[in-house]
Parts: C-alpha cells; structure tokens; sequence
C-alpha cells in the first residue's frame, strides 16, 4: 500500500546492471557502464538536489558522489548509516566541509560518533529510533532542506527500501550487454521481495535509448507516494 508522503523529494533510481540484473559480481566489482552511459549518469548527478546511498555501497565503492563533465553543480551527498558507521576516512566524510555531506543514522548510533562526524563538517540527521533509518523521515527532513530531486544510487537493499515504501518515482536503468551470474552477486533490489507476481511494484515504460554498448530504460513507477511540487 503506498506511503501517503506530502512532502518529499521527486526520486530517480539510476543503476547499471548485467542482463540478468546484477548490479556488482559476488566478489563487489560494480563498473558496468561504457563511458558514454557515465556522461549521461553525470548530467542526471547534475539535474538533481542530492544523491543518496547506503552504507555497504559506501564502504565498497568509497564513491565520490560528485558531478564530473558539467561545472558548478555539488549536489547534496546522502549516506543511510542507521548506526553512525561511516569511517571518517573516507572520501565524503574528508570533502564534506567543500561538499554538503548528510549522514542519517537513528538514536542508537553512537554519540562519539555522531560528533566525530560533526566536527568534520558532515550533518548527522537522526531519522528514528528504530534499527533502521526511517526513510520516509529522512525524505520529510530533506525537503525540508529544499532537495526537491533525488537520485538514488543505492544497493540492492536500499533500492528495495525505498521502492516497496513506495518512494521511488521514475527507475533509469543501463543494461549492459553482460551475463555475470553468482548466487551470491547483488541484483539491483533484494530484501524480502514480492510474494506474488501480482503484488510486485507496477511500471510504465517512458523511453528507451542506446548510450554506447548500453541500452538504457527508464519507467515512472506507478502509485508512488506524491512528492512535493
């Protein structure tokens, strides 16, 4: 059933992933897209109020979240760390006095931690106090902030999070033309999944183009809670 959300941010989910829907191979190598297909995800970096991803993405990749190809755009950079577990050495938490930097943890993190991360120019937002950041919090504080556009550049638990809460509005995926296989391999959602067919999140295709060797689909996901306008 859709989260009745007045007011958050519009949210893309942007991914790269194999013909069988891998987003990483089991041993975590994610660099999928041809070099034209990354031109494109950097215009849409570029078209957006912030990026947002989990922390296993975080603590493989150590991603940059910035914008390459198109000057003077530092869109926000969003971290879902439930408990405060982004190492101060990585490259967010180093750039976060040039970047604005979010981190959303719950009231269980640590509160050595939350100031380690404070002093070093991040802003800790405390998004419920359950195991988990309550994402439909963490979207009400950001817009809050004036993010109105989102990208989501999550794993495949994140991504199911936030798709099944039903705070996803448009999916932009680049498949490229591999077959990676692996039990083991992260597809671009996991969690618990649909039980049926039927119950699965319902799409809409709007537009399909080749970028490079990869082929790109992007869908507006259907009953979504209502962003903000």
């Amino acid at each position: 059933m859709p989260v009745a959300q007045a007011f958050r941010p519009y949210v893309i989910l942007n991914a790269a992933m194999s013909l069988d829907g891998k987003i990483a191979t089991p041993t975590g190598d994610s660099r999928m897209s041809s070099a034209a297909d990354m031109r494109r995800v950097h215009r849409l970096r570029a078209s957006v109020d912030a990026i947002v991803v989990g922390l296993r993405t975080l603590l493989v990749d150590d991603p940059k979240l910035t914008v390459k190809f198109v000057e003077g755009y530092k869109p926000y950079r969003i971290i879902v760390d439930s408990h405060a577990r982004t190492p101060l050495a990585s490259y967010v938490v180093r750039t976060a006095r040039d970047v604005p930097t979010i981190i959303a943890v719950t009231s269980t993190a640590q509160r050595k931690r939350i100031e380690a991360l404070r002093e070093r120019g991040v802003t800790v937002l405390v998004c419920g106090k359950g195991p988990q950041v309550s994402l439909t919090f963490l979207l009400r504080r950001v817009r809050m902030l004036g993010i109105r556009r989102m990208l989501l550049e999550g794993g495949g638990t994140l991504n199911w999070s936030m798709v099944s809460n039903s705070l996803v509005d448009e999916i932009s995926v680049a498949i490229t033309p591999r077959i990676l296989g692996g039990t083991g391999a992260i597809s671009l959602v996991g969690g618990t999944g649909a039980p049926r067919v039927r119950d699965g999140v319902k799409l809409k295709l709007l537009s399909s183009a080749r970028y490079g060797p990869d082929l790109v689909v992007r869908y507006k996901v259907l009953n979504p809670g209502p962003p903000s306008h």
